[in-house]
C-alpha cells in the first residue's frame, strides 16, 4: 500500500532525508519520520494504487491515524480544537457512508439473484463491474434510495427485457418478500444508528458521548442479528449468500468503528482479527456452495477483489492499532503534539479521473485470462487458494504422489513456491481425471 504525502515531504522521502515508519512486523505505516531527530513529520491522508478502491472496506476509517492517537491521549484536549473535531466527524461519516451505500446496492441486487438456480445473464447484470457502477450511481445520487433499496428495474432498465422479467419474477416470490421485510427493518436500525453516531461525535461531554456510542453499538448489533440470520440463507444460491454476507461484513466494520472511537484498542484489534477470519471462512463457504460455471463467473472477481484489496485494508487497520499500542507514553505524546504539515491530496478531477466512468475491474480481467487456461473445477480451486493459500498443500502432495506413480516425476516440482495457483489446480485435476 502506497501512501500520499505532501509534494515537499515526498521529495525529502525520495532523498532519504525522511523515512517511513514500519511496525515490528515490517508493515508500512502512513507516517514519515526525521531519521536524525526521530520526530514525526507527517501523517498521510490518502493512498494511491488499486488498494485505494476496495470493494467494501472504507479507506477513510483506515486513514484516521490522528484520531487513533487522540483516543489514546484522551479526547478532552482534542475537542478544544474545532478543526480536529470537524476532520474526525468528516472522516468517520465518509467511511460509514461508504458502508451504507455498499449495503444499499448489495441487498438491492438480491432482487435479481433471488433463490435457487440463477441464469448467467441475471448474474452478469449485477456482477462486480455492474455493482461498482451502481454504487457510484447511489453515491452521486443518480439513484433514489427507499428503505435501504434502490429501484432495480430503473437502475437496470437498459439491460434488456429478460432482466426486467427476472426482477418481476423474484418480486412475486413470497419468501423473498418475507426476507425483504426483515431487511427493511434491519436497515432502518442501521441507518438510525449511523445518524445517532454522527450526533454523538459532536458532543464535548465524554460520558455522554460514550453512552451514546454504546447505544449506537447496541443498535448495530440488533441490525446485524437480522442480516446474519442463517435461516434467511436457506434456499439462497452462492451468489445471494455472498451478497448477504457482504452486508454482514459492512455492519461489523461499523461496530468496529465504535470501538475505535472509544479508544478500546485491544478490543478493536481483536475485532479486526475476527472479522478478517470471518470473511475468509464465509468466502470459503460460499465457494463450496458454488454449483455452476455461471455462479463462479459471478463469485471469482468479487471474492478476488475482497482478498486483494479489502482484507489488506483491514490488516493495515489492525497493524496501525497494534503499533499504537506498542508506543511508549513519550512517543504517543510526541505523535499527538506533532505539528504535521497539511497533506496536499489531488482531487479526482486533478488526477484526470472521471467519477462517472467506472473502469472494468482488474479482477474481472484476470478471471477472463484464467478462463482461457482452465476449466470450472480448476478455477474454483484457484479461488479457494486465493482465500486460503494453505489449502494448496494437500493438492501439492497429491500431485507429487500421482506424478511418481505415473512415472511423470517432472510434473512434481522441487520448489512449489515458484508454481502459480493456476498450474497447481490444473495439474491436480489432470491427475484426478486420469
Amino acid at each position: 500500500m502506497q501512501y500520499i504525502f505532501s509534494a515537499a515531504n515526498q521529495a525529502l522521502l525520495a532523498a532519504g532525508k525522511l523515512v517511513p515508519v514500519y511496525t515490528k512486523a515490517g508493515q508500512l505505516l502512513p507516517i514519515l519520520r526525521d531519521p536524525v531527530t526521530g520526530q514525526f513529520v507527517e501523517m498521510a491522508k490518502g493512498v494511491v494504487g488499486t488498494s485505494a478502491q476496495p470493494f467494501l472496506a472504507p479507506i477513510e476509517l483506515l486513514m484516521d491515524t490522528a484520531q487513533m492517537v487522540q483516543t489514546h491521549m484522551g479526547f478532552q484536549e482534542t475537542y478544544k480544537r474545532i478543526d480536529l473535531v470537524k476532520e474526525k466527524i468528516d472522516l468517520v461519516q465518509a467511511g460509514l457512508k461508504t458502508l451504507q451505500n455498499s449495503m444499499v446496492v448489495l441487498q438491492s441486487t438480491t432482487a435479481l439473484i433471488g433463490f435457487g438456480t440463477v441464469a448467467g445473464v441475471a448474474l452478469a447484470a449485477v456482477n462486480l463491474h455492474q455493482t461498482l457502477k451502481l454504487r457510484q450511481d447511489v453515491k452521486q445520487l443518480r439513484l433514489e434510495v427507499k428503505d435501504g433499496f434502490i429501484d432495480l428495474k430503473e437502475a437496470l432498465k437498459d439491460q434488456g427485457k429478460e432482466i426486467l422479467l427476472r426482477i418481476d419474477q423474484v418480486a412475486r416470490n413470497v419468501e423473498y418478500n418475507n426476507q425483504r421485510t426483515i431487511l427493511v427493518r434491519a436497515y432502518g436500525r442501521f441507518e438510525k444508528a449511523l445518524k445517532r453516531l454522527q450526533t454523538a461525535l459532536t458532543s464535548q461531554d465524554l460520558n455522554f458521548r460514550n453512552s451514546e456510542i454504546n447505544g449506537v453499538r447496541q443498535m448495530l448489533f440488533e441490525a446485524l442479528a437480522d442480516y446474519d440470520n442463517s435461516q434467511l440463507l436457506m434456499g439462497t444460491c452462492s451468489a445471494g449468500q455472498l451478497r448477504r454476507q457482504e452486508c454482514v461484513w459492512a455492519i461489523e466494520q461499523a461496530i468496529i468503528t465504535t470501538y475505535q472511537l472509544q479508544g478500546q484498542s485491544e478490543t478493536l484489534s481483536h475485532a479486526l482479527l475476527q472479522l478478517q477470519d470471518k470473511i475468509r471462512k464465509d468466502a470459503l463457504n460460499v465457494i463450496d456452495r458454488c454449483q455452476s460455471q455461471e455462479e463462479l463467473d459471478f463469485l471469482f472477481p468479487e471474492i478476488a477483489r475482497i482478498q486483494s484489496q479489502d482484507l489488506p485494508v483491514l490488516q493495515a487497520w489492525q497493524d496501525r492499532v497494534d503499533w499504537m499500542q506498542s508506543l511508549s507514553k513519550e512517543e504517543l505524546k510526541q505523535l499527538n503534539n506533532a505539528e504535521f504539515n497539511n497533506t496536499e491530496i489531488p482531487t479526482s478531477q486533478e488526477r484526470g479521473e472521471n467519477e462517472s466512468v467506472v473502469p472494468e475491474p482488474p479482477e474481472q480481467l484476470l478471471y477472463e485470462k484464467l478462463q482461457q487456461k482452465s476449466h470450472y473445477l480448476s478455477l474454483r480451486d484457484q479461488l479457494r487458494f486465493l482465500i486460503a493459500p494453505d489449502l494448496r498443500r494437500n493438492y501439492e502432495e497429491f500431485i507429487s504422489e500421482q506424478a511418481v506413480k505415473s512415472g511423470n516425476k517432472g510434473l512434481a516440482p522441487s520448489n512449489w513456491q515458484e508454481i502459480p495457483d493456476l498450474t497447481v489446480a490444473n495439474l491436480y485435476w489432470y491427475f484426478k481425471k486420469a
